[in-house]
């Protein structure tokens, strides 16, 4: 008689998980949160957490001190137990602070699947939102529950622009303008702390960096949610949305000395996959193409729509510093439209004309292109 006194709970979530091993759809969008510190990214965290929004998120704070990486590392191999209990919340939401990267932690919520439909994590401020995507592509286990939906960064009005033009280091790119560069959408915050006129300069800046970025502005970080959440910006659901947002994202010009430009070309034809390949590991993993002053091309993000030999269906190609991607869309190329390969590369020392040669040159190489 004791099954009789399990809440009802218990089977209600258990039916929830079958249905979503046996559905791809139920697949859980995971959203990177980042920003700067100070840029209001826990205020935004805090008032999805409090506000009355019907949906059920789970947020993962990321509570980790700047340590070294060496001390973060030690203290993931020392069994990864460090994530503390989940809290659920008045408005549903549930709630993890980690002192890790987070995996653990999403581990350990997968069990209360049913509970929830979306994840947030939190970054710490001075994290590469690329190291924190990589993982979901890496990690074909966690891939199996959940997908990446989109990094979203905080940027402050008041001292944003200090952020983003801030020296560093021979060879360094500062942190501020990796998390503008990874983002697939920006969100300006404390806009009533400044001018109009200074406003415009972080937004210049922020565009200049990125040409791909939504630009959402607020204060007190306070967005509507469906701006955030379903973001498709790492899956082939993003394939349209995309190919409207290519046609006009033009190639940027450095705002910021030493500064992350977006560029962007085109070509006509059709392309070999292996020659793509080709193409991308020698700008990604090679590391082998070079500005006209002899500076490595760092790329940093990389989205585009191409057009494969054999394939009938346009392909998206994600890239996140040296990881990347392929995956066709559910958009097919028309008989008589035009097959076309359009790529948007974000990252330092970039030579939109040296890039496109070298693109042509690879997928020509063995007559690529038809």
């Amino acid at each position: 008689m004791e099954d009789e006194d399990c809440p009802d709970l218990v089977p209600i979530d258990a039916s929830g998980a079958e249905e979503t091993q046996s559905s791809p759809s139920s697949k859980i969008p995971v959203t990177i949160i980042t920003g700067y510190l100070g840029a209001g990214k826990t205020t935004l965290l805090n008032y999805i957490l409090t506000e009355q929004h019907n949906k059920r998120i789970a947020v993962i704070l990321n509570e980790f001190g700047e340590g070294s990486a060496l001390e973060k590392s030690l203290a993931i191999s020392q069994g990864g137990e460090l994530y503390e209990e989940w809290l659920e919340l008045r408005n549903g939401c549930l709630c993890c602070s980690v002192k890790d990267n987070g995996v653990k932690a999403i581990e350990n919520l997968m069990q209360r699947r049913g509970k929830f439909d979306y994840i947030l994590l939190e970054t710490t401020g001075l994290a590469d939102p690329g190291a924190v995507a990589s993982m979901f592509w890496v990690d074909s286990e966690l891939g199996s529950d959940i997908y990446l939906d989109g990094i979203v960064s905080v940027v402050d009005a008041k001292h944003g622009l200090q952020h983003l033009t801030e020296e560093k280091p021979e060879g360094l790119v500062n942190e501020a303008s990796r998390q503008v560069a990874l983002a697939d959408l920006i969100i300006i915050n404390k806009t009533d702390l400044v001018s109009g006129e200074e406003l415009n300069k972080v937004r210049t800046s922020v565009r200049s960096i990125n040409g791909l970025v939504k630009i959402l502005e607020t204060q007190r970080s306070r967005v509507d949610l469906s701006n955030v959440l379903d973001l498709h910006a790492f899956d082939s659901l993003s394939g349209i949305s995309l190919q409207k947002k290519l046609e006009h994202v033009k190639t940027t010009h450095a705002h910021l000395d030493k500064g992350i430009i977006t560029v962007t070309f085109e070509v006509p034809g059709n392309i070999k996959e292996e020659n793509l390949n080709l193409f991308i590991q020698n700008l990604l993993w090679e590391k082998n193409v070079k500005d006209k002053t002899g500076h490595t091309m760092d790329v940093i993000r990389l989205k585009g729509l191409v057009s494969i030999q054999g394939k009938s269906h346009q392909v998206i190609v994600q890239g996140v510093h040296e990881l990347y991607d392929l995956e066709e869309t559910a958009v097919a190329w028309k008989e008589d439209e035009k097959r076309t390969n359009r790529l948007v590369l974000i990252g330092r020392n970039l030579d939109k004309e040296t890039i496109k040669e070298v693109f042509i040159a690879t997928v020509r190489e063995k007559q690529g292109i038809s």
